[in-house]
Order: C-alpha cells, then sequence, then structure tokens
C-alpha cells in the first residue's frame, strides 16, 4: 500500500520550461527577469500596487515588522493561535506580543477580544489567516483606524481567497505571503510582501538586499538581509500563478468531497464550509477531536501514520511556547478554545495533486480509528 503524504504539489505546467529559460539564459540570480515579473503579476492578482520577492515567508514578517518601524517595548497584538513566525518577528524586534484566543467555529483570532488587548503601547494588529477562511477584517481595521494602529496582514495561506470579495493579502498596511511546498502557489522557498505604501515597498526592497545604497553600494546606514528570491524560483512562481483559479477549484472540490464523505461522523468537528463573508479555500482540511473521543490528535496521528497516511497537528499556542515562556512572556495567561484545538486539531492529505481514491482510503482510515 503506497503511502498518502499530507501534500504534493502539482508542477506540471509550465514550471520546467521557464526553469529552462533560465539555465539557457544564464539568469539563475535574483537579478534574474522572472522576479519582478513574478512581483508585478502577483501584486496585481492580489490587488496591491507593489511586490517584493524574498525567500520564505517567515523573513517577510521580519521585514513588515521592521520596515514598519516596531521595536522595543512596542506591543502587536496577534492570535496565539498561529505559526511561531508571527511572534518570533516581533520579538527579534524587541516588541512585546500580545494574544488573543481563537473563535471556536473559525478558528481564526476572534475579533470580540482585540479591543481590550489594546494599551498606550500597541502599535500594530497582525491579522493571520487560518487554514482557509479568512478574518473578518471590517471590525478589525475599524480598530486599527479608531487607535491610530498598523495592520500586519499575515496571508500566507490565502492564496486566491477573498473576504467579502476583495482579495486577501490586499487589506492593511503590509501583507506577507508564503510559497513553501503546501501552498496554493510555491517556489518551493519563497515569500512575497505587498503594500500600496511606495515608501514601505522601498524599505523592505532596501531590507531584502542587505540595505546596499545605490551611489555607495558597501557603506552601509542599516543592517538589512540576504532575503533575496532567485530567478529559478520566480520562474516556477510565475507558472504556478498562472494556475492559480483551477487550484483554487481543486482545493474547494477537496474540501467538498471530505466533507461529503465525514458528514456521519458525529465525533469530529470539520471546517466550515463559509461564512457570511467567505468561502472556505480548504488551504488544508483539518478536522478537531469532540470532547467525547477520549485521546487526542496526536493518538490519531500515530495510527494513522501506521496506515501510511501523512498528517500534521496544528499550531500549538503561542502563549503555551516553551522558547516564550523562557522569555518570560505570557506568564499566566490561558486561552482555552486555542488550547483545546491545539491538542486535539490535526489536518489530513489534501494536496493539490490528491485523488478521490486517496481521499476515500484518508476518510476509511479516520472512521476505523473512531469507531
Amino acid at each position: 500500500m503506497n503511502p498518502i503524504p499530507v501534500n504534493e504539489p502539482l508542477l506540471d505546467g509550465n514550471e520546467k520550461k521557464y526553469l529552462i529559460s533560465c539555465i539557457e539564459t544564464g539568469w539563475i540570480s535574483s537579478e534574474g527577469p522572472f522576479v519582478r515579473q513574478f512581483e508585478e503579476e502577483f501584486a496585481n492578482r492580489m490587488g496591491r500596487k507593489y511586490g517584493i520577492a524574498v525567500s520564505n515567508g517567515s523573513v517577510a514578517l521580519d521585514a513588515a515588522i521592521v520596515a514598519l518601524e516596531i521595536g522595543k517595548g512596542d506591543e502587536v497584538i496577534l492570535p496565539t493561535f498561529t505559526i511561531i513566525s508571527c511572534a518570533a518577528a516581533i520579538v527579534r524586534a524587541g516588541a512585546i506580543p500580545v494574544v488573543v484566543d481563537c473563535d471556536r467555529n473559525t478558528w481564526n483570532v476572534d475579533v470580540s477580544q482585540i479591543e481590550a488587548k489594546i494599551t498606550s503601547r500597541t502599535k500594530a494588529i497582525m491579522v493571520v489567516h487560518i487554514y482557509g477562511l479568512p478574518v473578518d477584517m471590517e471590525p478589525v481595521l475599524a480598530l486599527a483606524d479608531k487607535y491610530g494602529l498598523y495592520v500586519i496582514e499575515d496571508a500566507a495561506e490565502m492564496h486566491g481567497q477573498t473576504y467579502k470579495s476583495i482579495p486577501c493579502g490586499s487589506f492593511g498596511n503590509i501583507s506577507t505571503f508564503s510559497f513553501y511546498p503546501n501552498k496554493h502557489i510555491t517556489t518551493g522557498e519563497g515569500g512575497m510582501l505587498l503594500t500600496d505604501d511606495e515608501l514601505l515597498a522601498q524599505k523592505c526592497r532596501s531590507l531584502r538586499n542587505l540595505c546596499f545604497q545605490p551611489e555607495k553600494r558597501f557603506v552601509h546606514e542599516e543592517l538589512g538581509w540576504n532575503m533575496r528570491m532567485s530567478n529559478i524560483q520566480a520562474a516556477i512562481g510565475v507558472a504556478q500563478l498562472e494556475r492559480l483559479d483551477e487550484f483554487i477549484a481543486r482545493k474547494r472540490r477537496i474540501g467538498q468531497i471530505y466533507t461529503e464523505l465525514f458528514a456521519n461522523i458525529p465525533s469530529i468537528e470539520l471546517p466550515l464550509p463559509q461564512t457570511e463573508y467567505a468561502n472556505n479555500i480548504y488551504w488544508v482540511y483539518g478536522l478537531v477531536l469532540k470532547d467525547e473521543v477520549s485521546f487526542d490528535a496526536t493518538e490519531v496521528m500515530q495510527r494513522l501514520a501506521q496506515k501510511k497516511i501523512g498528517t500534521r497537528p496544528f499550531f500549538w499556542c503561542m502563549h503555551e511556547q516553551p522558547v516564550f515562556k523562557k522569555m518570560g512572556l505570557f506568564e499566566g495567561e490561558s486561552y482555552p478554545e486555542a488550547e483545546r484545538i491545539a491538542r486535539r486539531g490535526f489536518y489530513i492529505p489534501s494536496g493539490l495533486a490528491l485523488t478521490d481514491e486517496q481521499m476515500e482510503r484518508v476518510v476509511l482510515a479516520v472512521k476505523d480509528i473512531l469507531k
């Protein structure tokens, strides 16, 4: 019986053609033409003026924080249920992450709890769209306007998703994306910053390129990073972007099939198919074990692994991360909804190359474990 990977990308479009072009022309570095093409086409698709391609989504967050001049003593509000890259970028800048619990149904940040976290030191709200449904953006943007706060939109998992028909990645002061292999669009590794602010875009371009100066290249007024995207990566990105609508349709079909096949299993919570502002894009298909199940997600994943089915756990809460506890952060804080799904949630194979037969095998295996 062949293993079913948790993710397998589709690379059967123009990827090979464009990669051959890179090799034949010798343009393999970040100076190649595919980088600018990918930046412009991706920014246009997401409704932004400027795109800055970088080496991965995590460093995109680092650059966003620094470009907005968020630093020592500043507070940034974010969900506790997210990947560590979000909080790490804040901590590295000397700022303080302030976390909020998640909504039980969407798994996104509970926007009704954000305002209570705002203080005189709050400088930004970092929005993170989780797993397939976007955050309810209107109240977040209203709070940012009311208190004069920046909005950083982490849309790493939202390629092609919309909020009230407006592209995710087009909200706030600056947005970030990831192109890791499990994303709708992949470049292997890679990321992108998007903004409508020309000065912010210039700052991000400088930060990604060691803050070289136009006139005195090796004389530095600021410290940046080498977080450039190569022409080879961008070539794959251009080919992937050409198929984004197809990929979205595939993901939604996977979500629909799983939802139908899991419909009669009362012991698990399924992803919401839609909210009043968006239809689920099913970046991954997550399952949450209800309290009546006597074991946790770790046990289910171990049993599925024995059946050669790949899985991944849900994110672990930021307020429970050992590295942050050692720093004295989040002492005595508890966020029950996030803690619950972190322990009882996991996602099953949901990559673009997944077949109907593989989905049926996954569902049968989960049913067998939970019966």
